[in-house]
């Protein structure tokens, strides 16, 4: 296998983690805050700082909070305006996700936001393996202009999911790209690619790192939120690309 054609994102959660990342050799950056609710939005002294330092494609994730993807009119007001924000710092493009209580796209406010950052490119994420009709929602999502769908196949990882995402990837016949996301490691890569002729992937490779602190207060010595890091190890990016091509 041709490892240039193949385009490995990176879900990162603060500045540490994404020169990791791009050290490893990742080809984009999902910018993410809190990767444990599934990623919200991150600050912009954060995507400021990430934009100026790397030259890696930047995709800010947009989204206010975790939990579900229907979102009340005061929460879209502050995505749109974090989606413009991006788009003022240089970013490539932006990651979204928005659906109705009935289990289709929000078609409205999907477009809002690709029509506000335009020419920057839309990434549609998961939020799309909890649509009701995912044929429909791939149409849809190809009418609007995004880019890409980050799918896992309507499972919680991509390995499950990898039927669907080759039928979604069939269908979509070059039209919007297909990106298996989620449980996506070293072990099952090559098997997805082939399996999906998907070529972008999407993974997290999360760890943790013990903190630097030499002062450890006892009554917090067991507390891994207080002394360990988020933590991404650049040689997990180069074996995961290795993967795809031995």
């Amino acid at each position: 296998m041709d490892d240039k054609k193949y385009i490995i994102e990176i879900a990162t959660s603060d500045f540490i983690t994404t020169k990791s990342a791009v050290e490893g050799g990742a080809d984009r950056i999902e910018l993410c805050a809190n990767l444990a609710e599934g990623g919200t939005t991150p600050s912009y002294g954060q995507i400021k700082k990430c934009r100026e330092a790397f030259d890696v494609e930047l995709y800010p994730i947009i989204r206010t909070r975790g939990g579900d993807f229907l979102y009340t009119d005061e929460e879209f007001e502050i995505m749109l305006r974090d989606a413009v924000l991006s788009k003022e710092l240089g970013c490539d493009g932006v990651v979204i996700g928005f659906l109705h209580a009935d289990g289709g796209i929000d078609i409205i406010r999907t477009a809002k936001i690709a029509e506000a950052v335009y020419p920057l490119d839309v990434t549609f994420h998961r939020a799309f393996d909890r649509c009701r009709d995912p044929f429909e929602a791939l149409e849809q999502l190809i009418g609007i202009g995004c880019e890409r769908i980050l799918t896992s196949g309507q499972q919680p990882a991509a390995p499950d999911g990898v039927e669907l995402i080759a039928q979604l990837n069939k269908v979509s016949d070059e039209r919007i790209i297909i990106m298996p996301g989620s449980g996506v490691r070293k072990e099952n890569i090559k098997m997805l690619a082939e399996k999906t002729g998907c070529v972008e992937f999407h993974s997290s490779l999360r760890g943790k790192a013990n903190s630097k602190m030499e002062f450890i207060h006892p009554a917090f010595s067991g507390s891994a939120e207080s002394y360990q890091n988020n933590f991404i190890d650049p040689d997990d990016i180069r074996l995961l690309r290795d993967s795809l091509i031995h």
